[in-house]
């Protein structure tokens, strides 16, 4: 007798992840108004991409890679040509390839439009992106992609584990920390914890020169908000020293001079 024996090899699942880009001033940069304070002098001002961007949602997008879990990591940001260098250093990271979308916006409604457009047909399964841009603040880009995608969207997360078409995500809650699981495609935002930062090497810095960079022309989307104009934080008022020992000094100043903030 003899006995045929079939091989059947499994196909592991491998994703298509999306990495959302912003670009930032960085830090450092001392910030100047111009146009009666309703925009700011970019002249002189060093621009980086978004740190919660770059060195986690990124970082995590490239892990995932690195481990097998998925097959390309891909970066899109909305700007103008100047974002150019902050998405080159992306893939200089490791990113497979870039799509910049061709427009100037400051709405993040409109921003997540251009982003959803592009997306909506590239068969992502995985969309992360830093939990808030540190020039605004405002975190909403992520949950209204999402929305906008039709897909789940889960926020600050500091833990990311894939397997197969289910993901695992640990993320802050006031308090404490929430483990959810989801079906992919989904959206997820990213802080401190989910990844380790690092920095492009000699190899990635010259591969990204030829790396696929791609310009798509803005869908027309129009705005929810406006930015009417900027003010600068107050400068910092001086600081009285009071003597440990004169404590109804300190109470005098603390009624009379002190400000709850």
């Amino acid at each position: 007798m003899i006995l045929g024996i079939a091989w059947i090899k499994k196909q592991n699942y491998r994703m298509k992840i999306l990495v959302c880009i912003s670009q930032v001033p960085d830090t450092s940069t001392k910030i100047i108004l111009k146009d009666n304070d309703t925009a700011i002098n970019t002249t002189g001002v060093t621009f980086v991409i978004n740190p919660y961007d770059e060195w986690y949602a990124l970082i995590r997008a490239l892990e995932l890679k690195e481990s097998g879990l998925a097959k390309d990591v891909h970066l899109i940001t909305v700007g103008k040509a100047d974002v150019e260098p902050i998405i080159r250093k992306g893939l200089a990271l490791g990113g497979d390839e870039a799509v910049r979308i061709d427009a100037d916006s400051n709405d993040p409604y409109e921003t997540a439009n251009h982003i959803a457009n592009y997306a909506a047909n590239a068969g992502y399964d995985l969309i992360l992106c830093g939990k808030e841009s540190i020039d605004y603040n405002n975190g909403t880009v992520g949950p209204m992609l999402a929305e906008l995608l039709d897909m789940d969207y889960i926020g600050f997360a500091t833990n990311i584990q894939i397997a197969e078409k289910n993901a695992t995500v640990t993320r802050e809650i006031e308090g404490g920390e929430e483990v959810d699981t989801c079906d992919l495609p989904l959206v997820i935002s990213c802080q401190k914890g989910v990844a380790e930062a690092r920095i492009p090497n000699m190899r990635g810095i010259m591969a990204a020169r030829t790396r696929p960079l791609k310009v798509v022309a803005a869908t027309g989307v129009s705005p929810l908000t406006a930015i009417l104009s900027y003010q600068l934080p107050p400068a910092k008022a001086g600081v009285k020293l009071v003597d440990a020992d004169n404590m109804d000094e300190l109470v005098a100043l603390l009624h009379t001079e002190a400000k709850v903030i």
